[in-house]
């Protein structure tokens, strides 16, 4: 055999591209050949015809190109990729596995090798493992509408095989945990199943996402237990003369304004459809940091009771209180607050049917008299699918778990803030 050199591969390589630029592939086929024989390792020409032979269903030829092409070169995914596909024709279990693995390492999040080593794995009855290998194909894959139509199938199909794992998996868990759920007695197990649920894709995982200030260490806990705070008792037991100072204030309609009011030169985002409108409004108490003088002066036992809340002291920021309204045929988009060192609170005082809030995984309905504490950095979404108006008392108060020295830290940051700005309120914390 007779080494070409490097220019005579050259030449011959200019004569493959003309060839195929008249569109004779049988020619250019022969010229790759003349590549081949003189240089044994030469990645175009072992690609170029590996590919010629598989389509001509000569598996056995491909595999020897192949298998000489990822010998001599290997660094590039898709060779093991081809490779693997003619072992699955040869039907060489064995052969296909070991390509795979190769394409892996060159790539360890190539979709196409994985979903190759999930479908593997399915036909050779490996249950559990072919549901991990889907489910790392499907972490890695992106929405199916940005995929190429030719993978679409695939990943379909892995998500499909996943959702039906995971459904007998949950089967089986929910039979085979009942005993030790009920041992529990009246231990709290509500976590635990959401841990489950959350395992299994029944429920999604929703964290703290606060938009501008972040304190770490704090739990994300959609609605706290409202024994943990008996505050809260003397405001539940008033919630008749709230409701009637409310109704005074919404008659003198001297201070109900939209909820949001958004400059229009800014993003709205979800809130485009309610931004300065009159579906989503409020009645401030406290804003921006001070009573709003004009509703406080209707409100006087409201503002009273409020005074034996942990309300939070942040210049320009907190406290905040108002009366929501909310309007027939309204939804307010999902959101999330803007920072976990406060938690919000619900006092529902005018609730008609068919009215909804939703924290995390939790959908809860508002009765009237009855409070509940949640955490605002959590994903959160509330509807009135009624004719009537829905009023809920909503005011901030500190996170529980922040000591009266973390407390006090967070007020002097936000002074801080306030005298870089120059103004009170210049950052929204």
């Amino acid at each position: 055999m007779t080494l070409l050199r490097q220019d005579d591969i050259a030449k011959l390589e200019a004569k493959v591209l003309e060839a195929l630029q008249r569109g004779s592939e049988d020619e250019g086929a022969r010229w790759w050949e003349r590549i081949l024989a003189g240089a044994p390792d030469h990645p175009k020409a072992l690609l170029a015809l590996s590919q010629r032979a598989f389509r001509g269903g000569d598996l056995a030829r491909a595999r020897t190109l192949l298998e000489r092409l990822v010998q001599v070169d290997g660094s590039d995914a898709q060779q093991w990729i081809n490779l693997a596909v003619v072992c699955q024709g040869l039907r060489d279990d064995g052969g296909e596995e070991r390509a795979i693995r190769g394409a892996l390492t060159v790539d360890p999040s190539d979709l196409l090798g994985l979903l190759l080593r999930a479908a593997l794995l399915e036909r050779q009855g490996k249950v559990h493992a072919a549901a991990s290998a889907y489910g790392a194909a499907a972490k890695v894959a992106p929405p199916l509408a940005q995929l190429n139509p030719s993978l679409r199938p695939a990943v379909q199909r892995a998500l499909a095989f996943r959702a039906r794992y995971e459904h007998r998996l949950g089967t089986h868990l929910d039979q085979f945990l009942e005993p030790y759920l009920k041992d529990a007695g009246g231990e709290q197990v509500g976590r635990f199943r959401d841990s489950v649920d959350i395992m299994l894709g029944r429920k999604h995982r929703y964290d703290s996402q606060s938009a501008l200030y972040h304190y770490p260490g704090l739990a994300p806990i959609s609605f706290f237990e409202r024994a943990d705070f008996p505050w809260l008792d003397p405001i539940e037991a008033a919630t008749g003369a709230i409701r009637e100072e409310f109704m005074g204030a919404l008659e003198a309609d001297g201070g109900r304004t939209p909820y949001l009011n958004y400059a229009a030169d800014l993003p709205h985002h979800q809130f485009a459809e309610l931004n300065n409108s009159a579906r989503w409004s409020a009645i401030h108490l406290y804003q921006d940091g001070l009573p709003v003088a004009r509703n406080a002066s209707r409100c006087p036992l409201t503002m009273e009771l409020l005074a034996g809340a942990p309300l939070p002291e942040q210049a320009g920021r907190t406290p905040s209180a108002m009366f929501s309204l909310l309007k027939p045929q309204t939804r307010i988009p999902p959101h999330t607050g803007v920072s976990n060192a406060r938690l919000v609170t619900h006092l529902p005082l005018i609730v008609p049917e068919r009215c909804g809030f939703r924290v995390g995984n939790e959908t809860r309905e508002w009765i009237s008299g009855r409070a509940w504490v949640f955490d605002d950095t959590i994903e959160h979404e509330a509807w009135n699918l009624s004719e009537q108006l829905r009023v809920v008392l909503i005011f901030d108060i500190w996170h529980p778990n922040l000591s009266l020295a973390e407390r006090a830290l967070i007020s002097a940051m936000t002074l801080g803030i306030n005298a870089f700005a120059a103004s009170s309120g210049g950052f929204d914390l």
